[in-house]
């Protein structure tokens, strides 16, 4: 359990460092997106390791990275280019 969450922990700051070097541009602060990554991925491993029970490592990391990547998503912000003005401004 403990090996599960560190995994999840370290797998968790590689993809928000990812995150950071590849979308540098949209993202806010840097410990702001690591540590989103983290609390994301360890809240996706608690979740799956709930949900399925013990024994199931390879899909608790799974669950992880897709919580993580999801918390991270929400941190995006718009690029310049897309923004419009309504019709009553």
């Amino acid at each position: 359990m403990i090996f599960e969450a560190l995994g999840s922990a370290v797998l968790g700051l590689i993809l928000a460092l990812a995150a950071a070097h590849r979308l540098a541009h949209r993202l806010p602060a840097r410990p702001l997106v690591y540590s989103t990554g983290v609390a994301g991925a360890l809240f996706g491993d608690f979740v799956t390791h709930t949900a399925l029970g013990p024994g199931t490592g390879l899909l608790s990391l799974l669950g992880a990275a897709i919580i993580s990547v999801a918390s991270l998503s929400l941190l995006l912000r718009p690029t310049g280019r897309l923004r419009r003005r309504s019709a009553t401004a």
